[in-house]
This record gives C-alpha cells, sequence and structure tokens, in this order.
C-alpha cells in the first residue's frame, strides 16, 4: 500500500525541479495528480509518463484566478475529488534592494505569494467537501532568514510561512492541515537558470553552486529535488497527522550557521 492511495493532490510547478519529483513521488505512493505549470511539453510529457489513470496536467499560470478554478474543476472531472494541494509554483529573481523596478517585485510576488493564495483559496471547499485534506506550501529558508540580493523573493517567502499559519488556524476544524516546506539551496533549474535557455531569468551567479555550497552548508552539499519532495510527502500524508500550521527547514543545517568546509 502507499502513503497516498485513494488521494487526488494538485501540484504546481509540476513540470521540473521540486515539483516534477513530488508528481512522481506522490504517483508512485498511490495518488492521482493534477500537474500543474506553464510549460506546457515538459508537464505534458511527465503527465504521459505517469498515465492517464495516474495524471493529468493542465496550463496553470498561478497568478490567475480563472486558471485555479479550471484547475480544480479538471481534476474533479479526472479523478473526482480534490484532497490535497502542494503549492510549488515559484520564481526567483536576484538584484539589489534600490535597483529592484517595481514590476519585477511583484512579478515575484504575483507568483510566489498570490499564487500560494489563489491556490489555498480555491481548493478549500473541495478539502472541505472531501471531509478533510492537506495543503503543503513552498517558502524558502530565504523566508527565515536574510540573504543579500532576494528582497522581492524573501518578502514573498515570508508571506507564504504566514499565510501557512493563519490558514492552519483557519482550517483545522475542518479537518485541513496546512504547513510549509522552508527549502535551502537545491538544485534545480530555479538556482539553475544557465540550464534553461527560455527561463528569462537573470545570469546565473558565475561561482560553482555545488562547490559553493559544499562550502557553505554543514552537511557539505547542495540539496535534491527529491529531498524536498519526500517531505512534502510527510506532510500529505497520514504520518504528519498531528502536524499543523508549521514551516519544515529542509537546508543541510545552512540556518543553524554557516560552516565552511
Amino acid at each position: 500500500m502507499g502513503k497516498l492511495d485513494g488521494r487526488v493532490v494538485i501540484i504546481t510547478g509540476a513540470a521540473r525541479g521540486q515539483g516534477e519529483q513530488e508528481a512522481r513521488l506522490f504517483a508512485a505512493e498511490g495518488a492521482r495528480v493534477l500537474l500543474g505549470d506553464v510549460l506546457d511539453g515538459p508537464g505534458k510529457a511527465l503527465a504521459e509518463e505517469l498515465g492517464d489513470d495516474r495524471a493529468r496536467y493542465v496550463h496553470l499560470d498561478v497568478g490567475r484566478e480563472a486558471d485555479w478554478a479550471a484547475a480544480v474543476r479538471a481534476a474533479g472531472e479526472a479523478f473526482g475529488t480534490v484532497d490535497g494541494l502542494v503549492n510549488n509554483a515559484g520564481i526567483l529573481r536576484y538584484n539589489e534592494l534600490a535597483a529592484t523596478p517595481l514590476a519585477e517585485f511583484q512579478q515575484v510576488v504575483r507568483v510566489n505569494q498570490v499564487g500560494a493564495f489563489l491556490g489555498m483559496k480555491a481548493v478549500v471547499p473541495e478539502l472541505t467537501a472531501a471531509g478533510g485534506g492537506t495543503i503543503v506550501n513552498t517558502a524558502s529558508y530565504a523566508a527565515l532568514s536574510g540573504m543579500a540580493y532576494l528582497t522581492a523573493y524573501a518578502a514573498s517567502k515570508a508571506a507564504v510561512v504566514g499565510m501557512t499559519r493563519v490558514a492552519a488556524m483557519e482550517l483545522a476544524g475542518r479537518g485541513i492541515r496546512v504547513n510549509a516546506v522552508c527549502p535551502g539551496a537545491i538544485d534545480t533549474p530555479m538556482t539553475r537558470p544557465e540550464r534553461v535557455a527560455a527561463d528569462g531569468g537573470p545570469a546565473a551567479p558565475d561561482a560553482d553552486l555545488e562547490a559553493f555550497y559544499g562550502r557553505l552548508v554543514p552537511l557539505g552539499r547542495i540539496g535534491r529535488p527529491e529531498e524536498v519532495a519526500r517531505l512534502a510527502l510527510f506532510l500529505s500524508c497520514a504520518d504528519s497527522s498531528y502536524i499543523t500550521g508549521q514551516p519544515f527547514v529542509i537546508d543541510g543545517g545552512w540556518l543553524s550557521g554557516t560552516g565552511i568546509h
């Protein structure tokens, strides 16, 4: 038996990185997953690989309320219900505070913060009707500790932690648990934009990320997206049945203090 047998979970940003690994792991654990993303090619390919009985893909711009309504409707039509959400979609932009254009700040907030808000808002009626469920929001190490050049990103992720706590308080009586994962440095296309030619993001940092985080992080390496997926699974299954309203840091010990190796 899988840890998510009989569950239907919407996963955003599911075409690659953490979202892709979450989709693969959740499906392997028995869930039926609705994959949402704006990267239609990779998203459709992943859904086809997982199979129609296990996964469907929808184009989902998390900053558009109409897209959320369509995604929830698609999940219901395909699988009959919704009883889980992983708000994984996010973007990262590096910039100094004084040099950050308002449009760039608003773009990051729209995806990371507004997207999480709209996702929770969209699924609450479905989770309530199902008799309960789980929401896992993706925050960040940067939500809990300052980091230079990440004003917009850190602000949006700190807001996700705040919304997670409030939602957990409001929804506990409906049997809905809400938690957040707070990854540190994870080896994904978002942290390595040079790997995605069409990403449109800023140039990658010059330093080799593996070597950089190998020196900085106590565990001596950058994290892997499948490790974050396992934490999201824990928070989405009965193993975490008495946990809600909490931010879970997964950062190789980075928040505890930096250790130069």
